[in-house]
């Protein structure tokens, strides 16, 4: 359901950015009224990379008041591949100075605070003190959980994205959102015993045109927040699979929530359903002892690509989106863990199979970690 509205509008909008802004102001729901609360909003961005670099051009376009751009790094020619904020005559010089320059060329009244420091754990609060909501376009695991802890402190919304080789992840954290709505942090997807870290993009590589589409839903997820306008991710996470063009989301729920003694309720209507439990991850050894003491079946739902450098031993191999597909063409009696690459689309399968009451588990981190 939508939330209220993050920010409350200034009074009024410049004739020009009326003008250059009115194909929002037609839009059904939205108006005027949710223009000048973009334009009163102050949105923190951190990393100016293939997440960052569409997210600032979307809400400098959208119209938003002011943009904290927070990144230490230069541009290099690699960048551009799927980097769309800078330009070949940008390389060498700080990425920070390309979102002030595209903002600029795009919306004459968003301001951008460049900011070229590393964020770390002693300045994390301080950067980000001041934003009514995060994007995390960060490319470390690190410093995503540097960013997460101190939203967490502040509390304001993170709006959160993820994009590796053909697969990504969108949601919405808040450790402190309106009433009625069910507070989700990183620990609930990524409990910080399993997170791991994530191999880098040189290392296996990016789609270019993925990292737009989920820098541009980063922005859409920005947009709805401040306005009140839409659905949030929050207590959802949205699956996206670039090579089977599938988009599915999944339910998140709070694990401290869900892990809480139910406290006594007076008679009444019937509580709602409890918060269905993490799904458990696995180190490799554990796999592989369930295999051999519970005839776990290890499902790979990797693509055939990938299958054809390894797979595990007895493993069935069915990619994720002919699973999605028909879920049936597993058949398994006992527990099932799945596997990927980097555990990212395992989990979606891994949810599939519990929703059909199976006894799910996934590798942490994928084949990647255990390699």
């Amino acid at each position: 359901m939508p939330l209220p509205p993050l920010v409350a509008p200034v009074a009024a909008l410049p004739a020009d950015e009326r003008e250059r802004t009115q194909r929002h102001a037609v839009l059904r729901g939205f108006g005027e009224e949710s223009q000048r609360r973009l334009a009163a909003a102050h949105v923190a961005i951190v990393g100016a990379g293939g997440l960052g670099s569409p997210a600032v051009l979307a809400l400098a376009a959208a119209g938003v008041g002011i943009l904290t751009v927070i990144d230490d790094d230069a541009v290099d020619l690699p960048n551009l591949q799927r980097q769309v904020l800078h330009r070949l005559a940008d390389v060498g010089a700080p990425k920070v100075d390309s979102a002030v320059r595209a903002a600029a060329e795009l919306s004459p009244h968003t301001v951008v605070r460049a900011v070229r420091e590393r964020l770390d754990a002693g300045n994390a609060d301080a950067l980000l003190s001041g934003a009514d909501l995060v994007i995390d376009g960060s490319d470390t695991f690190a410093t995503r959980a540097v960013v997460a802890a101190a939203c967490e402190r502040l509390g304001v919304p993170l709006v959160w994205g993820v994009v590796q080789e053909f697969h990504a992840q969108v949601t919405v954290f808040w450790s402190r959102p309106p009433a009625g709505r069910e507070p989700v942090v990183l620990a609930d997807l990524h409990p910080p015993d399993q997170a791991g870290e994530a191999p880098s993009c040189a290392a296996v590589g990016v789609l270019g045109a993925l990292t737009m589409q989920v820098g541009s839903l980063l922005a859409a997820e920005a947009v709805k927040l401040i306005t009140g306008v839409g659905e949030p991710l929050l207590g959802r996470v949205l699956l996206i699979d670039a090579l089977q063009g599938r988009t599915t989301d999944v339910p998140l729920h709070s694990a401290s929530a869900a892990a809480s003694p139910a406290a006594p309720t007076p008679a009444g209507p019937a509580p709602a359903p409890a918060a269905p439990e993490p799904i458990p991850h696995v180190t490799a050894a554990e796999m592989l002892a369930a295999q051999a003491d519970e005839a776990a079946t290890l499902l790979d739902v990797r693509e055939p690509w990938e299958t054809d450098a390894g797979i595990v031993r007895d493993s069935v191999l069915i990619p994720l989106g002919t699973f999605l597909a028909d879920p049936s063409a597993l058949e398994a009696d006992g527990p099932v863990v799945v596997i990927c690459a980097h555990g990212i689309r395992a989990l979606q399968a891994a949810e599939t199979l519990r929703a059909r009451g199976v006894d799910a588990r996934v590798l942490a981190g994928g084949l990647a970690a255990w390699s």
